[in-house]
């Protein structure tokens, strides 16, 4: 017998109790189906676990540090990895805990367990039972990728997934993958005593970025004893009596890294492929993500995708955000004026958490510079930031780009103490559409980081 309900929420990430909240409150019957583990990857597998490990490993780092801050105490710093994953292990519970029990616990909100696939466009099997809808809201994320390189199958390797589970330190992590993912857990094994190398395929590091912050992470972790093979064009791998080993081609260096345990951290992809989306008519791109619209509405009427699986963002406060689009636009009421949510109103923001952090914001200085419009730039280093010389941390710089013509800041990177939550004030203006004088005559407060950002745009040069 078919269940009916109003809508049907596949998958419960970030954004999918949170629809299923603002559709229950008005007054719908929600199915919400989860096959494995409720918060998706951020609560147990991504940001809260890693963040918990990137804490640790940054009081065993500080506490190392201590006799620059006048502290002594006797003997060398240890680590107990037990304690450490337990720490993380119990953030991760309590946090998956609270979003199940909320579900569960919610008016209207049936929730199913198993593995979800369409039968149709309002149709849905789990296990049993076929559940029926107007309205399917698919929200499944997205999973490591395996590279298809030779060699990989014929050695042992972690994922992000599996490293959540490492309850020793490795003697050599070798990490595949030079970007935000790999640098973090980098630094943070390094920090926890593993000897540490990063090996990345491209030039340099996270390549997204502009070459002088790729140059700078570089550089803080090569201090902290972490070892970077770049242009390693052909990777392979081969089991040996160390571990593991890991073939290279790079411009300097051995041509080959033995290690005992082997990291993969070449990206992602969307957990599409046993949905039954074929059958529904929903389309995918060439990599197996949903193809939406700006208002995240699929190929399919009455069928919308959200988070990782939609392409259009990797991060949680992107798949969030595409819940409140979704929320919005089917639910409130005041948008007749302002027209419908989008994700194309959305700027493009994230931070890499290694210490110090990253925080960026709009477009690099190269992209400015290839869409040839006039701009001005201005950076300052952390060294010239008081806060950052009273916490004895000042690698990094920060950096802001701004519209000659219109004002408008165009994009922004702050590497370095605070980073990653001194780089709102820079967001907040950019969404309010305001020039950057109206941040450089702000009074910020003494002493923080962000204090220095309208001394930086007081100082701005042609680019």
């Amino acid at each position: 017998m078919t269940q009916t309900f109003d809508a049907i929420i596949i998958g419960a990430g970030q954004a999918g109790p949170a629809l299923a909240g603002r559709l229950t409150a008005a007054g719908q019957t929600v199915a919400v189906i989860e096959r494995k583990l409720f918060g998706g990857t951020c609560v147990n597998t991504g940001c809260m676990p890693t963040k918990t490990l990137v804490a640790s490993a940054y009081a065993a780092h500080l506490a190392r540090r201590a006799a620059e801050y006048g502290v002594t105490f006797e003997g060398p710093v240890g680590i107990d990895m037990k304690r450490v994953k337990a720490r993380q292990q119990t953030v991760v519970h309590n946090a998956r805990h609270g979003v199940e029990t909320w579900l569960k616990g919610m008016k209207g909100c049936t929730v199913f367990e198993g593995h979800a696939r369409l039968e149709s466009a309002t149709t849905v099997r789990v296990g049993d039972a076929l559940l029926s809808a107007r309205q399917i809201f698919i929200n499944v994320g997205g999973r490591a990728n395996i590279p298809d390189m030779p060699g990989v199958d014929q050695v042992p390797y972690l994922t992000n997934t599996g490293m959540m589970q490492i309850d020793t330190v490795p003697k050599h992590l070798v990490i595949v993958g030079g970007s935000y993912i790999g640098l973090e857990f980098a630094q943070m094994f390094r920090r926890f005593g593993a000897e540490v190398t990063v090996v990345e395929m491209g030039p340099r590091l996270i390549q997204r970025e502009d070459p002088e912050i790729s140059q700078a992470i570089q550089d803080i972790l090569e201090a902290e004893g972490i070892a970077v093979r770049l242009n390693a064009e052909c990777i392979s791998f081969a089991p040996c009596e160390e571990g593991v080993c890991v073939h290279v081609t790079c411009e300097a260096g051995a041509p080959q890294v033995t290690g005992s345990d082997l990291l993969l951290a070449v990206g992602r992809k969307p957990n599409t492929d046993d949905l039954g989306l074929d059958v529904a008519g929903v389309a995918t791109d060439k990599r197996g993500y949903i193809v939406v619209d700006d208002q995240l509405r699929t190929s399919v009427p009455g069928i919308w995708a959200m988070g990782d699986c939609n392409g259009k963002g990797a991060f949680t406060h992107t798949a969030y955000n595409d819940f409140e689009i979704i929320a919005a636009n089917l639910l409130d009421a005041n948008l007749q004026e302002k027209g419908p949510r989008k994700v194309s109103d959305r700027l493009t923001a994230y931070a890499l958490y290694i210490d110090p952090p990253l925080g960026r914001v709009g477009l690099t200085e190269a992209e400015v510079r290839a869409s040839g419009r006039p701009a001005l730039v201005g950076t300052r280093p952390m060294t010239r930031v008081g806060r950052a010389v009273e916490k004895g941390e000042t690698q990094g710089f920060m950096k802001v780009v701004v519209d000659a013509e219109t004002k408008m800041i165009l994009g922004a990177a702050i590497l370095g103490l605070n980073g990653d939550e001194a780089i709102h004030g820079i967001l907040d203006i950019m969404y309010a559409k305001a020039p950057y004088t109206t941040l450089q005559r702000a009074v910020h407060i003494h002493p923080t980081v962000s204090e220095l950002i309208p001394t930086v745009l007081g100082d701005l040069k042609p680019l």
